[in-house]
């Protein structure tokens, strides 16, 4: 078959789950045997989003080759089997810097360059250079029709079904259909109105997916369908639902996927969702339940660690037990009485993150963690932070830090990777990407990879000084994960631990809910066995003591 485009647009309001539903679909076709590929334009300027604030942005996705992308890359490999890059990642400001960069070069031979051909022709490309033949590629459209920004991908889109014919392109408009509770009725008003929007442009949807808290009657769907030229089957109550693993199937009662693919004239066999539906069904039915303490910068806006938190959720359902997750803003541990705060956790995980605020917060989770033997998981700064901790309090290197949080510290532990020295840039500039690590063999890691040679995906700017290893090892620490030719440290653990692992590398972006990543499935077995371990001695505690 020639190749296949869905594109998923919004309405209405930011915060539908665009990427969710592109995600989901993109399940749905897998499940079937189809090869799919999934890509998302942001119509914001900045060129990626490595320099945004998690605060505004979230979480920073990177790929194998290095590109920092939108976290909606997440939930396409998270959901689907597509190998994504920088190809699969577009902003307004990569689009404009590669049109001003042309235009410099003399590219255009002295053409006026404007939004209708050039940008929307940029577009068009980079959709054509990921989709192939045999192939359906789900394109998600940031941002809400309506929006000055997104209307050149929107022209390049309803360009794309004019080229390419209605048989190669369907378009997935989601919307929203709220609950209004003064009138207790649901209105389909500001769905009609995005449709507006939408043909205002010239594009018709052709399916409708309609976020809502509550099933849509026939006739609502009826209605819906009147007003805005479409199948009554065409509209889709794409409800709310407790587990994101949920919405595949949710999709697939309604037929979504049967749907767009009659629209695109292709035959597939029917899906085969057997893995998907026994994992909701632990979702939903887990034996047991395990709590994690998240100890990070971020905290205030979880999707900042939106594949961190995904990964703990794959990790607890590979045991099916529930996750519950608890999070401290790690300044919150700067106060003496921070043991209080983290009593009676399973495990504790300190994540990545930049900037010297909270360091010391993190610090004391950390030597709560190592000192009461409770599992400890360190990603990124989590690491750094916990070599910090063990020179400081094992070692006594008093004032041993990091030259990121202090220039002028005496014992420069971590410290800017030598390739960046000189280097003030921050867009692109840290290492990044998917680097090999080898492992030392009977170490927790190699236990849990059950191998000794893997690659994993980084993003960080300093490193570990080896200067101070012979230190540092001496005192017990073990260095169990480098670089094949041994110029980075990759994973540091404590021997005797029940659990104490700090990584340099982002583990969590290679998890997937049916492929749980193994670090991750290590550090919550070996909290729910701290979490058993505990119950077993409350009796013995509690147990009165006798003269």
């Amino acid at each position: 078959m020639s190749a296949k485009y869905i594109f998923v647009t919004g309405g209405v309001v930011s915060s539908l789950g665009k990427g969710l539903a592109a995600a989901s679909i993109g399940c749905l076709l897998e499940s079937r045997g189809l090869t799919v590929n999934l890509m998302k334009f942001d119509p914001y300027l900045n060129v990626d989003p490595g320099t945004m604030s998690p605060f505004q942005h979230g979480e920073v996705f990177v790929t194998d080759d290095g590109a920092e992308t939108d976290l909606d890359l997440g939930h396409y490999e998270r959901f689907t089997h597509a190998k994504l890059s920088r190809a699969n990642n577009w902003t307004t400001g990569r689009i404009y810097e590669q049109i001003i960069t042309r235009e410099r070069r003399g590219d255009y031979l002295g053409k006026t360059v404007q939004v209708i051909p050039h940008v929307t022709n940029e577009i068009k490309s980079a959709m054509r250079k990921v989709a192939s033949e045999d192939s359906v590629t789900i394109i998600e459209i940031g941002g809400t029709v309506g929006d000055i920004e997104s209307l050149p991908f929107l022209e390049a889109i309803r360009q794309m079904r004019q080229e390419l014919g209605r048989e190669n392109t369907v378009f997935v408009h989601v919307t929203l259909v709220p609950w209004i509770s003064a009138a207790q009725e649901l209105k389909t008003k500001p769905t009609q109105h995005s449709v507006k929007e939408m043909l205002s442009i010239g594009i018709q949807p052709d399916i409708l997916l309609c976020r809502t808290d509550r099933h849509l009657s026939r006739e609502v769907k009826s209605k819906i369908a009147l007003f805005c030229n479409l199948e009554d089957q065409a509209v889709i109550t794409a409800r709310d639902v407790d587990s994101i693993y949920e919405v595949p199937l949710t999709f697939a009662r309604e037929g979504v996927d049967r749907l767009a693919l009659k629209y695109l004239h292709v035959d597939a066999p029917e899906p085969d969702l057997t893995k998907w539906t026994d994992l909701v069904h632990r979702c939903y039915n887990p034996r047991d339940e395990v709590s994690i303490a998240i100890c990070g910068k971020y905290v205030e806006y979880e999707d900042s660690y939106k594949s961190l938190k995904e990964a703990l959720v794959h990790g607890a359902l590979a045991l099916n037990l529930k996750l519950n997750v608890t999070w401290i803003e790690a300044e919150g541990l700067e106060d003496p009485s921070y043991e209080a705060q983290l009593r009676g956790y399973d495990g504790i995980l300190v994540p990545g993150g930049f900037g010297k605020r909270g360091i010391e917060g993190m610090l004391n989770a950390i030597r709560y963690a190592r000192e009461r033997q409770v599992p400890y998981f360190g990603i990124c700064l989590g690491m750094q932070t916990a070599c910090i901790e063990y020179a400081r309090n094992v070692c006594t290197l008093q004032g041993a830090n990091s030259s990121e949080f202090d220039p002028a510290t005496p014992h420069r532990v971590i410290y800017k990777l030598r390739e960046l020295t000189g280097v003030e840039e921050m867009g692109g500039t840290m290492r990044l990407g998917a680097w090999t690590c080898l492992l030392q063999p009977g170490s927790l890691a190699a236990k849990a990879y059950g191998k000794t040679e893997i690659s994993e995906r980084h993003r960080h700017r300093y490193e570990f000084n080896r200067e101070y290893e012979a230190l540092l090892t001496g005192a017990g620490l073990q260095i169990t994960g480098t670089t094949p030719d041994g110029t980075y440290v990759e994973i540091v653990e404590i021997p005797g631990h029940p659990f104490f692992l700090g990584c340099q590398f982002h583990p969590e972006f290679k998890s997937k809910p049916l492929e749980p990543h193994p670090i991750f499935a290590a550090f919550v077995k070996a909290s729910y066995e701290n979490r058993l371990r505990s119950k077993r001695e409350e009796p013995t505690k509690a147990e009165p003591v006798r003269s």
